[in-house]
């Protein structure tokens, strides 16, 4: 079930008392004990109606979760991944899990920042010239106090479910971590909602606002786009290393007007 990237086995496993998902994997992989705090504080939204996984069991030294299994079938990849109802859905779901806490930073906008220039110093296929730009825009950047509240870290099709009855769920929360609302709607804004303004209002009606300060939302294209392409050259996921450059362009096309 794993996407076969990181080092994370993923098992879906028939026993006695019914299905379940198993997860596991190495010990400088962070992802497993992310999505163990997610579990045990977090999804209580999500509970009612089984619109996420149970925990059942976790081990957070050995890295190893097991959570139930729910039903449906990913929406990536599917007609379901053009519906609105589908988006109003999401949006929903991830207003109900930003909504359970907040808390104010005073250095979140500065970490964000430094994280992009890690990336930017590790291994990746930006051309230099691209490079300096960035790094340019990034020191321009405001580090004023920032609302966190708990986000999914990779909200998108790959990651939700649709069952028979059109019923929407969440999976994988590997990423979670409190962050500001906003980040969650970045991998959205440059994807599915790309010449689809319809499937960005059926969320904002499901969510009910919109979460995007506009120079908080361009800080954040910015560093989401430097992420992915350096993230996806490091696991060696061409296609969404494309993606990810193809972010870049945008979000220096945005900085630049």
């Amino acid at each position: 079930m794993s996407w076969g990237l990181v080092d994370t086995v993923v098992l879906h496993l028939r026993t006695h008392v019914g299905e379940v998902v198993v997860k596991s994997s190495g010990p400088t992989n962070h992802h497993i004990g992310r999505e163990i705090a997610a579990h045990r504080d977090w999804t209580g939204p999500w509970l009612d109606g089984e619109r996420v996984n149970r925990l059942l069991h976790a081990h957070g030294e050995q890295n190893f979760i097991c959570l139930t299994s729910v039903p449906g079938n990913l929406v990536q990849g599917t007609p379901a991944a053009g519906d609105p109802e589908v988006y109003r859905q999401a949006g929903e779901l991830l207003v109900a899990f930003h909504q359970q806490a907040s808390t104010v930073s005073e250095d979140c906008e500065a970490r964000m920042d430094a994280q992009a220039i890690r990336w930017l110093d590790g291994e990746h296929r930006i051309d230099v010239g691209t490079e300096t730009e960035l790094c340019s825009i990034i020191a321009t950047h405001d580090h004023a106090s920032a609302v966190l509240v708990p986000t999914h870290g990779d909200w998108q099709p790959r990651n939700w479910l649709l069952d028979d009855e059109g019923c929407v769920r969440v999976i994988d929360l590997g990423r979670w971590a409190l962050r500001p609302a906003l980040t969650d709607l970045a991998r959205l804004a440059r994807q599915e909602w790309e010449g689809r303004p319809d499937l960005e209002a059926a969320f904002l009606a499901g969510y009910g606002s919109d979460p995007r300060e506009p120079a908080a939302w361009q800080r954040t294209l910015v560093r989401e786009a430097i992420g992915t392409a350096a993230w996806a050259y490091q696991v060696g996921d061409e296609p969404f290393e494309q993606q990810g450059h193809r972010m870049i362009h945008q979000a220096l096309e945005v900085a630049s007007v």
